[in-house]
């Protein structure tokens, strides 16, 4: 297949002009231009769950904490002045700036963040990322309807400018959390002004209506076009945000980027196609970046569907795959996973992953499947990604190969594969997962009943009983160590297949400054400038 790609891609990027670009235009104009794969779900933050919404979300809203723009470290900064812990760690005092104002000159308030709070643990909203909030103390038990009186909830109002937080146990990474979107707030006046709190399909996030407290606010929006945002003149530190905007475009095909950006209509590719890479190492290695990624490509099993019920099948199918060819085939970058929680630290996962295909025919005999015989013909759901194709080809030749069982591949758009996943309307999913913080909870606390983000179907009391004790531990190693038992028993059960640990390939223009590898690739806009070539 690369065989006829590689000409074809080539040909394109020798046709790039030499005349002026968009790119220089946008570089003298400061308008930064990013490729981010689609459309959004939604403009509210509190709804969605996905990276190239997070990168909208970075640009028009903020919480209380900053994103460190070299370290994937919490840094000073944010709507408060300070967050701090009492000695416990558990009871975080927040001191909100005077001057943070919402994109229409109103206060934002600590109201606002309570109000927000309340909302996106609400049932009603459904909000799929609820399970950030479970920090708080007795946020999960509002959340899953437990209780109906959000008094219960850890959170108390001081003053306009002054609230605490109160968390389900000692938390001292707690301020790496409140850099996750789901804790920023939204404007309690604009949402009860187009509609009551928990309304879903609320017109205050439409971009017409849209107020935001970010360093950007929205400008227009066209769907399958762009959108573009400008800077919001009622930030507080819009006098330190070199960028006049930003242009987000929603191309999905990844050539089709890696095109434009050779013919100078984007400073940076949200990805790069293992062929891109290939040949702009060749081209132009320069504007290559390769960095490592807090993720993990992984396939969902629907544990509530008949093979997929029995753990043998599972764990079978997850034997079947040589995750080590396809990083070296498929991928570029990445890492043959042994575990689901990528190494972090003094984490280290178990090693329960592994290509074995003798063992997994055994397990398939022994679930009734003897050589794949008489085994039903499963679809494996795929999202429309060229690069989701190739993995999900690889992923059927292989099971064709070592497990003698052929599966369908199913491709759905953006929106109708996310849709098909959170209501398990699947066999076998493709998806992956990027770590929100960095701790190893991140990679396990979702695959909790109840959880937004599982969407597997898969429960066991004895994993979450592992995560609950770690909650109320301070020491690193025994907290590591309980998690770890945790994943012994999630990969033994083997809902879903952990592939590859992520890396991260993409393009970058030489006239963006300060956007420098970080982890979870969350990059604070307020510290990117750009340069334009005859000025360097």
């Amino acid at each position: 297949m690369f065989r006829f790609l590689l000409p074809i891609i080539t040909c394109a990027f020798l046709i790039s002009c030499q005349k002026e670009s968009q790119v220089d235009r946008a570089t003298d104009e400061g308008i930064l231009i990013l490729g981010n794969s689609s459309d959004p779900k939604s403009f509210d933050p509190q709804v969605v769950s996905g990276v190239l919404e997070s990168n909208i979300n970075r640009a028009l809203f903020e919480g209380l904490i900053k994103i460190d723009p070299t370290v994937d470290l919490a840094t000073p900064g944010g709507a408060a002045v300070s967050v701090e812990p009492d000695e416990t760690a558990t009871i975080w005092t927040v001191k909100l700036k005077e001057d943070a104002k919402w994109s229409d000159g109103e206060s934002v308030t600590s109201e606002d963040f309570a109000f927000s709070y309340e909302r996106i643990l609400t049932p009603d909203l459904n909000a799929k990322y609820a399970s950030m909030l479970y920090f708080m103390k007795g946020a999960e038990d509002f959340n899953l309807g437990k209780t109906k009186d959000f008094s219960t909830v850890g959170i108390k109002i001081i003053d306009p400018l002054t609230f605490t937080i109160t968390l389900r146990g000692p938390t001292p990474f707690f301020k790496e959390i409140l850099k996750h979107y789901t804790w920023y707030p939204v404007p309690k006046h604009s949402v009860l002004k187009y509609g009551s709190m928990a309304q879903i399909g609320n017109d205050w996030s439409k971009p017409e209506n849209l107020i935001s407290n970010g360093p950007f606010r929205i400008k227009s929006f066209k769907r399958n076009a762009h959108i573009e945002v400008e800077r919001n003149p009622h930030y507080w530190g819009a006098e330190d945000v070199s960028l006049n905007g930003i242009r987000f475009l929603p191309i999905s095909n990844v050539f089709t980027e890696a095109r434009m950006f050779r013919d100078g209509q984007l400073h940076v590719t949200y990805t790069a196609a293992p062929e891109v890479v290939d040949l702009m190492m060749k081209k132009d290695p320069e504007s290559v970046r390769q960095e490592p990624y807090l993720g993990t490509v992984l396939y969902r099993f629907n544990t509530t569907r008949e093979p997929l019920n029995d753990v043998r099948v599972r764990r079978a199918l997850s034997m079947g795959l040589d995750r080590e060819a396809i990083c070296n085939n498929v991928f570029r970058g990445y890492e043959p996973a042994y575990g689901f929680t990528p190494p972090m630290g003094e984490y280290d996962p178990p090693h329960g992953v592994k290509f074995d295909p003798v063992a997994g025919r055994k397990l398939l005999a022994e679930a009734g499947f003897p050589d794949g015989k008489g085994f039903p013909r499963l679809k494996l759901l795929i999202a429309s990604r060229e690069t989701a194709a190739t993995l999900a080809t690889a992923v059927q030749a292989m099971w064709r190969e070592h497990l003698g069982i052929e599966v369908e591949i199913e491709n759905k758009e953006w929106t109708a594969y996310i849709v098909a996943t959170q209501k398990l309307e699947y066999d076998i999913v493709a998806g992956g997962w990027i770590g929100d913080y960095l701790d190893p909870l991140t990679f396990l606390e979702m695959w909790t009943p109840g959880n937004g983000n599982n969407n597997t179907g898969w429960d066991s009391p004895e994993f979450a009983e592992k995560l609950n004790e770690s909650f109320k531990l301070t020491d690193a190693a025994d907290r590591f160590k309980l998690l770890r038992e945790a994943e012994e028993i999630f990969l033994e059960d083997s809902p879903v297949i952990p592939v590859a640990w992520w890396g991260k390939n993409y393009l970058i223009h030489p006239s963006v400054k300060g956007w420098e590898p970080l982890l979870l690739d969350s990059h604070p806009y307020t510290d990117v400038t750009l340069v334009p070539q005859k000025d360097n």
